[in-house]
């Protein structure tokens, strides 16, 4: 683990997708993180030691979801499946599918397997899955507001999490899709699909792959930014919304609760989906996991002395 300062940071941007505004000014305690997002091999560390099985491995309870379709109730879980032509942006579908028999031990689908992905970031994990290994390993999840001042590295108010250039010097910075999304992907970055944590440079705390390569969970629930109450004072700690408001009030008669995801993924494309940045925040239905959605740890210190040991 990483540990990363206390301090105050410019939270959100004004200049791109309307859910990361308004900018304002947020203070947060002292806290070590992961350095990196939680791998297969970590979690299958997990498992091996207490029998755990993910959501997206058991069939779904039919009283949760009344008057669904039997066939989408049996264990499966999200997979982007690269469409072989052109197709609207504006249906998501065209590229999420389904899939049953998905897992983190089978990200795309029944015959893959992550024999060759020991030290890529676990996949297709659910909120309660995340939460289970976290109490395994005796430690928690990061707040929105902990998650984006861990991304910036210091560099505060930056667009990126290494400064204002996508690309400083000619060099990728973060494992993203480059091409027309979603049918074509040079690769340019070196990798398509997830690639082996620490294949980026790190952040200015030494943190990796914290932009791209898979969003990430974290706790708070997704609702509309906290304005401060004066403008001259940051907000403390914040924690986010709450569970009853984060529903997606699009879809009236669907009461899932969702939390909020940062940091982009391998798909995040400039001609979709540009939230390939620190600020950028995307709203997570807790009972979904997906073929690009991963996590990582954080321990909370309550200690002004100063940094404290590392964790256990």
């Amino acid at each position: 683990m990483v540990w990363v300062p206390g301090g105050t940071f410019q939270m959100g941007s004004n200049e791109h997708y309307p859910e990361e505004a308004p900018t304002r000014r947020v203070a947060v305690d002292g806290f070590w993180v992961d350095q990196h997002a939680v791998t297969n091999s970590e979690f299958a560390a997990f498992v091996d030691a207490t029998n755990y099985v993910t959501l997206a491995e058991r069939d779904a309870d039919p009283t949760d979801y009344p008057g669904a379709d039997p066939k989408l109730l049996r264990a499966a879980s999200v997979v982007f499946v690269q469409p072989q032509h052109p197709v609207s942006l504006d249906n998501p579908f065209n590229w999420w599918t389904y899939v049953p028999a998905a897992s983190w031990r089978h990200p795309q689908g029944p015959g893959s397997s992550i024999t060759d992905r020991a030290d890529h970031p676990v996949v297709h994990v659910a909120w309660e899955d995340v939460v289970a290994y976290a109490r395994w390993v005796g430690k928690d999840l990061p707040t929105e507001a902990e998650w984006e001042y861990a991304a910036r590295g210091g560099l505060d108010g930056a667009t990126y999490a290494w400064g204002e250039e996508l690309t400083p010097a000619g060099r990728w910075m973060a494992n993203t899709w480059q091409g027309d999304f979603p049918v074509h992907n040079t690769g340019e970055d070196g990798h398509v699909g997830t690639a082996p944590i620490g294949s980026y440079p790190p952040n200015g705390y030494g943190l990796v792959d914290m932009i791209g390569n898979v969003w990430e969970w974290t706790s708070d629930w997704y609702g509309a930014h906290e304005r401060p109450a004066h403008a001259c004072c940051a907000i403390e700690n914040p924690r986010g919304g709450t569970r009853e408001s984060s529903h997606d009030p699009a879809l009236a008669g669907v009461q899932i609760p969702r939390k909020v995801m940062k940091g982009g993924s391998h798909l995040c494309a400039p001609n979709y989906c540009r939230r390939y940045r620190p600020a950028a925040r995307m709203a997570q239905p807790v009972d979904t996991s997906t073929s690009h959605l991963g996590f990582r740890c954080i321990t909370r210190v309550n200690d002004a002395t100063g940094e404290p040991p590392p964790p256990a």
